[in-house]
């Protein structure tokens, strides 16, 4: 194909990809903007409104011109505004958490999926439940659901298992965001250990940040940082898990079709936060950065609000219930209990 023509095959589907997504993104940016005014003139937490404001606009997730933009806001510029938050990380933070804080995140991940696969037995459920489950509560909420169900051998119920996976995971999510930053304040802890808290506890990537920035600045990077941490367990979590249902005996899916073990946006935050470490990044870049990472946070927040639909979850079966809210509790108790006793 000559290079006009290919620039303008290329150019029209620029266009048709606009068009598509645009709608969405821009009812997630006003929705965004309105949150950010309330924010101001009311006091209120901006990623809070934002989710909030987002769940009153959950038909447009259903149906209408608005699908895909919402779908393409709530993941491509949620890990756009993650992965730009690298500006505002370094190894200094990341030292000030201390080995004992990061022991305690990772143990807690390892423990998660134990306590899944003995309760999912206990309640008579299967072993692909189990690690599903458990794996998207102790790691990244959705993201992890998907990667884990890509090497997982396929069954009647493996379709079932990953939808009431990410339905639940994503409610649960919405949950701890509004609820734990308020249940938290009880317990007269710091900033930091708040971040902590946050960041080890809540599945996804959004609502963690979501819930950490409505607080304070710090408590919002430093539980930004601890959910990269978990993040970052996904790859050998899903390595495990494969080796071990190869040795087994069973197939899991081709490799082609398995979705990268490191997302690129955990990839890009880490390597921003390598170049803040090391000075390379200009304070008037850094600012500006970290701007265009809040804005794209709070449209994707509004953008995962409409997504979010909290009468779904009734349609599943009460034990697999019972088993991901289990995890969910497990996890929270553990890490707000290390936190308590390291102080």
């Amino acid at each position: 194909m000559p290079a006009t023509a290919q620039s303008a095959f290329d150019t029209e589907r620029l266009k048709r990809r606009a068009r598509e997504i645009g709608p969405g993104l821009l009812v997630s940016a006003v929705i965004g903007i309105a949150a950010q005014f309330l924010s101001e003139h009311y006091g209120a937490p901006a990623m809070l409104m934002a989710l909030l404001l987002g769940i009153a606009f959950h038909f447009l997730a259903e149906e209408g011109r608005c699908v895909s933009g919402i779908e393409f806001t709530a993941k491509s510029v949620l890990r756009i505004g993650v992965a730009l938050l690298g500006v505002r990380i370094s190894v200094e933070l990341l030292m000030g958490l201390g080995v004992e804080l990061i022991a305690l995140v990772i143990v807690g991940v390892v423990l998660t999926i134990l306590v899944g696969m003995v309760g999912a037995r206990l309640l008579g459920r299967g072993w692909r439940l189990a690690l599903i489950t458990g794996g998207s509560v102790a790691i990244c909420g959705a993201s992890a659901a998907m990667a884990i169900a890509a090497v997982l051998p396929k069954n009647e119920h493996s379709e079932r298992n990953l939808i009431f996976t990410v339905l639940s995971v994503t409610v649960l999510s919405t949950v701890a965001m509004i609820l734990y930053p308020i249940v938290v304040q009880v317990f007269d802890l710091d900033q930091r250990a708040i971040g902590v808290f946050l960041g080890g506890t809540i599945h996804d990537v959004a609502q963690v940040v979501g819930a950490g920035f409505s607080v304070s600045e710090e408590t919002g990077d430093t539980a930004t940082l601890v959910k990269l941490i978990r993040v970052s367990m996904l790859a050998p979590v899903v390595l495990v898990f494969s080796l071990a249902i190869r040795a087994g005996g069973a197939e899991a899916v081709e490799p082609s079709r398995r979705p990268p073990l490191v997302p690129a946006f955990v990839l890009a935050f880490l390597g921003l936060a390598t170049l803040n470490s090391l000075g390379l990044v200009p304070e008037i870049a850094a600012d500006l950065l970290s701007d265009v990472s809040r804005w794209a946070l709070l449209v994707a927040i509004a953008a995962v609000g409409m997504k979010t639909s909290l009468r779904r979850i009734l349609d599943v079966g009460g034990p697999a219930v019972v088993l991901i809210v289990g995890e969910t509790l497990f996890i929270a108790f553990f890490i707000l209990a290390g936190v308590l006793w390291l102080g």
